[in-house]
């Protein structure tokens, strides 16, 4: 498995390497509306249906205008990466698939979404959508993942020096049915090793990851493949976490990421060899 991946963050690292909160889980499935910006047609429908945190996953459909960027390298001291320059490619995008948290910024609705695509001129790319600059062109499938008892804030971070988002609980969960934990995953803590404590900080006995938008550092597969590039964009195509025989929590990951060199990957992750850059969000259902 080699020497653990570790980038140092500008700021001091904070003792809770995890934050996690825990509301009642609800499920709403609707279409993304041409017209409309991907912040506004993702972020209406959830507020309506009183959520206040979500992973949403995201299928078909297209974008345009459509504004992105990529993973780079830091341009100071200030910070462990940074964004590339902004890119809006011409035409209509055909959009594949992806992943947005939804939570609030500046007190307004807001995404934060990765996702991979294919541009008008046949150019298969991914990253970070910018959603204020970027309109639903043809309709796109959606899926949440939420709950009325926590809220996701994005707020200033002083370790990565980055506005982050962090869960909130607001109440705590009644009446029947499974739970969801929204989490906030901090730099170099192995994400295997997050969703695993998740789920025993908050009495799951098992458990299934209902998306989550982050970056790691690099990604080693389970197939024996791996990226080096230090920055990623990632989003997570699927995931469980089961006990084994010794009644042990693991998990089994797999997700998709664009690198700082463009390169793509999209595969099941080596447990144990894959920390966090700058922040993972996740959240993770209930089990039976």
């Amino acid at each position: 498995m080699g020497e653990p991946r570790r980038i140092q963050q500008p700021g001091p690292e904070a003792p809770d390497r995890i934050e996690s909160a825990v509301g009642r889980l609800q499920v709403l499935d609707f279409t993304l509306e041409p017209g409309l910006t991907l912040n506004s047609a993702i972020t209406a429908p959830l507020v309506a249906a009183g959520f206040r945190a979500a992973q949403v996953e995201l299928s078909g459909g297209a974008l345009g205008p459509f504004t992105y960027v990529m993973p780079a390298a830091a341009t100071d001291d200030q910070h462990a990466a940074w964004y590339s320059a902004a890119f809006t490619p011409a035409g209509e995008t055909r959009f594949e698939r992806g992943c947005a948290t939804f939570g609030r910024k500046d007190g307004a609705p807001f995404i934060h979404c990765h996702s991979f695509w294919t541009e008008a001129d046949g150019r298969r790319n991914g990253g970070h959508i910018m959603p204020h600059e970027t309109v639903v062109a043809a309709p796109i499938q959606a899926r949440a993942y939420g709950a009325a008892e926590v809220e996701t804030t994005a707020d200033f971070d002083p370790e990565t020096n980055f506005t982050i988002f962090h869960p909130h609980a607001l109440q705590t969960p009644q009446g029947a049915g499974p739970r969801i934990a929204f989490a906030r995953a901090r730099p170099n803590i192995d994400l295997f090793q997050a969703v695993e404590e998740i789920c025993r900080r908050h009495g799951f006995t098992a458990g299934r990851l209902r998306g989550g938008v982050g970056s790691i550092i690099g990604a080693r597969f389970a197939d024996g493949t791996r990226v080096d590039d230090y920055a990623t964009e990632v989003f997570i195509t699927s995931g469980t976490i089961t006990p084994d025989v010794t009644g042990k929590l693991i998990a089994d990951i797999s997700l998709a990421l664009v690198g700082l060199t463009g390169t793509m990957a999209q595969s099941q992750l080596t447990r144990g060899d894959n920390p966090v850059l700058i922040t993972f969000e996740l959240a993770v259902e209930e089990a039976a």
